[in-house]
């Protein structure tokens, strides 16, 4: 298999993440990080600073307060104990223990049980809901299944319209090559605590005692100064289970927290990337990478991950083409950067076809296990950007000047000159759909020509309000000239019309032509009707045989 780097022409929640961070725009809410990252540098800080240069102060609450449903579960379960008499200590784990000590809601309970399965403890609810008269609702039992990173069997019920997931307390012990572990036994919740991913996971809720246990002795701390920690040494913790090294990235994003330094160095380790490699499957990677981009630090997440040394790790190409990214790349996408439009050759080994590979198609498809729809949609908008950026002079000034319709690949005929910066934008919109706003800006902050983006780090902050005020203006030109849908409109005139208009018994190339020629017409004329439209084709078919 041979490689060359070519230029290329270039949903989850990833996507739908993007979509929203750039219907944000507007609000400034993602070009004030983008900003700050500016100015930073400009104190001659390296960006990859910027999340570590000031520790966060984080306001924890003292105790948990409990909403009114939390209180009637709760209850309930404490009912359950004692109609039958049970010594089992119900702790409510992890996730939901941290954000109700921040003062979020948080509606995923989990219950860690210290001397029975959750399915047993389920029954006896269920049988003790029975005796009240009331009736158990959503009753399931998830089996264990290693291959997709579920290591114990969950029992799941709802109780007033939330779900409850219970699990038992348990030790674990790993073998070399793989993150399942090799030996699972009931365990103590301080023993619980140790096996969990960061200290500010590790902490319980005691329902029995109303009190939080911090058996870790970090967790409230390392809360309160924001810094992302794991409960045993780090090396250790990842080498056990390595997507904790993706985990720890991801709640550090999240909540703006720091990474631990020594945290760091142990995600940055040839050993820990090694069992990251080797022992997580690319669909629980794609999975972390999907909540990152769909958090409140994407931009910081992938940071991370740069920063880590993970990205040929995460994004994963065959060894023999992975690429050196250029010096002016180095900032890894925290600015922009058009790397992942870059194209691999290879030949199929059974009939020795060459074929081109967009690097983002193999990322999604691949290294990440997404949808294919969405591998074919980063690629369609990577494409739209070198159009777009040839339109966004045009819309931003409002004014129709000289377009070349040829480096759009659109034929225009009889187009008033007025009605063509519509057409070619529509086109563009129709092919990028709901993602128009996120090529917008890639094209912006990635490529510099539209706007004459200065080298001179003092002035960058200025640089990037521009950029935000030609985004509003392109955005509001075509929101003006009503195509922000226009993907969602149906074409005035159909395949059937179009053959019986050219006295053709089936389709063909010809068909598809005229599709193309009367939507141009129909973006050009935004308010004809399905007549006008099929007497222009008449016209203009009558023209083209007398020429001819």
């Amino acid at each position: 298999m041979r490689a060359s780097f070519l230029n290329g022409n270039s949903s989850s929640l990833f996507l739908r993440s993007i979509v929203r961070s750039c219907n944000r725009l507007a609000l400034g809410s993602v070009w004030s990080p983008l900003k700050a990252r500016s100015l930073t540098k400009t104190a001659g800080l390296l960006s990859c600073k910027l999340m570590s240069a000031n520790t966060p102060v984080v306001r924890v609450k003292e105790k948990i307060g409990l909403t009114e449903k939390e209180k009637m579960i709760f209850d309930r379960l404490l009912a359950t104990v004692r109609h039958f008499d049970l010594p089992t200590q119900l702790r409510v784990a992890g996730g939901w223990v941290r954000d109700k000590l921040l003062g979020k809601d948080c509606y995923d309970i989990d219950i860690a049980l210290d001397d029975m399965l959750g399915s047993t403890f389920v029954d006896k609810v269920t049988q003790y809901l029975a005796s009240t008269g009331e009736e158990a609702q959503g009753l399931a039992v998830i089996p264990s299944n290693p291959n997709q990173s579920k290591h114990l069997e969950t029992a799941r019920m709802r109780l007033y319209d939330i779900w409850i997931d219970f699990v038992n307390l348990r030790s674990e012990k790993y073998s070399d090559n793989s993150r399942i572990p090799t030996q699972m036994d009931f365990g103590t919740a301080e023993e619980d605590a140790y096996r969990r991913d960061l200290t500010i996971n590790s902490m319980f809720y005691n329902i029995n005692t109303s009190l939080v246990e911090d058996l870790t002795g970090r967790g409230i701390d390392d809360l309160r100064s924001g810094k992302i920690v794991t409960p045993l040494a780090p090396k250790e913790t990842f080498l056990d289970d390595p997507l904790r090294v993706l985990r720890a990235i991801r709640f550090g994003a999240r909540f703006s927290f720091t990474l631990d330094e020594e945290l760091k160095r142990a995600a940055a380790s040839n050993d820990v990337k090694d069992a990251l490699a080797a022992k997580i499957s690319r669909e629980r990677i794609g999975t972390e990478v999907d909540l990152m981009v769909s958090g409140n630090g994407p931009v910081k997440a992938i940071a991370y991950i740069y920063e880590l040394q993970l990205f040929w790790v995460v994004f994963s190409l065959p060894h023999e083409h992975e690429p050196t990214l250029p010096e002016e790349c180095d900032r890894m996408n925290k600015e922009g950067c058009p790397c992942m439009q870059l194209c691999f050759s290879h030949s199929e080994p059974s009939h020795m076809k060459i074929t081109k590979i967009p690097i983002v198609n193999y990322v999604f498809r691949n290294s990440l296990k997404r949808k294919a729809s969405d591998a074919e949609t980063v690629v369609s908008v990577h494409s739209a950007v070198a159009r777009l950026l040839s339109l966004i002079p045009f819309l931003e000034s409002n004014v129709d000047g000289e377009l070349n319709e040829d480096d759009m690949g659109i034929e225009l005929v009889d187009i008033p000159a007025s009605s063509k910066l519509r057409v070619l934008t529509g086109f563009l919109l129709r092919e990028v759909k709901d993602f128009w706003r996120v090529a917008l800006l890639i094209a912006l902050l990635a490529y510099p020509s539209p706007i004459g983006c200065s080298e001179d780090a003092m002035f960058k902050h200025t640089e990037l309000d521009k950029r935000k005020k030609v985004f509003q203006a392109v955005e509001n030109a075509i929101l003006k000239l009503g195509l922000e849908k226009i993907w969602e409109v149906k074409p005035l005139v159909t395949g059937k019309d179009i053959m019986n208009v050219l006295q053709l018994k089936c389709g063909g190339p010809l068909v598809k032509e005229w599709q193309q020629k009367l939507l141009v017409w129909q973006l050009a004329t935004p308010a004809g009707t399905a007549d006008e439209c099929l007497e222009w084709m008449r016209q203009t078919h009558l023209k083209r045989i007398k020429m001819e």
